[in-house]
């Protein structure tokens, strides 16, 4: 792999981990890397969990309101954590949900989404999608502006963020006015050559990225809700953003997203992030290099949904 210089000093100083191998001992190692330690009492957000109807049960979600002086409607933004579908809760999503809430003025919805392989596809993506008709239906109350409601994820996160975008396009609605998409999992197939470019075992390398679909997917056939990539028509999709890391099995796989939504016509920004692999922000958050990453997205997230200039896209 071909590192960035400061994230070559970050990954001599990380051990070897197989993700696939203990799912349960994958959930506390994750924690321990990227749950944030929030700030005590930050005054600029209000945080209330609820649980809310899911398709198999309730769904737990963390709420992120702005405290500043209300305006009348703010963005809604529906956050889906990343873990290669077998890990990840609210607490690793925690951060970026914070950078999200702060830089675009948004009330951030987490979604607490069931887990691999205990809970194979559909479970994960049947619940994110049921969540975004529950913020969509409860925008009023939470003072959310419907026509400027947006999906985001990381890894993971971003196939699931990708998937339920794709749904409410062909289900006619909610109707989406962005979608988010941080170095995101979407093609199970594993073709292109990121994936076995990139092998090292202290990270997500390209087997587990083959070994984390097999968990997600079990003996379920895949279809574009599992793997957006396999979706044949992009068109009608609300501005994306793509944020892909140079060494990362999922690079190519993204960037032909990337390139598959420009065609169709999708307003499509993409930030290629140097020298950096996969969830590199968990293993190295001050760095300069992850500080400029999440200025980018942070920033693009918050011009796409400032009234006046985000539209709302469902057919």
């Amino acid at each position: 792999m071909c590192l960035h210089p400061e994230m070559a000093d970050v990954l001599d100083r990380v051990p070897p981990f197989d993700p696939l191998a203990d799912p349960a001992a994958t959930r506390t190692y994750l924690r321990s890397l990227l749950a944030s330690k929030p700030p005590a009492d930050d005054p600029r957000i209000a945080i209330s969990h609820t649980t809310i109807p899911g398709p198999a049960g309730a769904l737990t979600v963390r709420i992120y309101r702005p405290t500043d002086a209300a305006p009348a409607s703010r963005p809604g933004v529906l956050y889906f954590h990343g873990g290669a579908f077998i890990s990840g809760d609210l607490d690793t999503g925690d951060g970026n949900c914070r950078d999200i809430c702060l830089a675009a003025g948004a009330v951030v919805v987490s979604v607490d989404y069931r887990l691999a392989p205990e809970h194979p596809y559909p479970a994960a993506f049947d619940d994110c999608y049921a969540a975004l008709l529950w913020t969509a239906y409860h925008a009023d109350e939470f003072g959310i502006d419907p026509t400027r409601l947006a999906v985001a994820g990381r890894s993971a996160g971003g196939a699931l963020a990708a998937a339920v975008t794709l749904a409410a396009r062909d289900r006619g609605g909610p109707a989406l006015a962005f979608q988010l998409l941080l170095v995101p999992a979407l093609d199970d197939r594993c073709e292109l050559p990121s994936v076995d470019e990139c092998i090292d075992d202290r990270i997500v390398d390209g087997r587990v990225v083959r070994g984390m679909w097999q968990l997600y997917l079990d003996s379920t056939p895949p279809d574009p809700y599992a793997a957006p990539a396999r979706a044949e028509d992009l068109t009608g999709l609300p501005p994306a953003y793509l944020e892909i890391c140079q060494a990362d099995a999922l690079r190519d796989e993204a960037l032909d997203y990337a390139r598959r939504l420009i065609a169709a016509g999708t307003h499509t920004e993409l930030h290629l992030v140097p020298g950096a692999f996969h969830l590199f922000e968990g293993y190295a958050p001050t760095t300069d290099l992850a500080r400029r990453a999440t200025t980018a997205w942070t920033t693009a997230i918050a011009a796409a949904l400032t009234s006046g200039h985000a539209r709302a896209y469902a057919r």
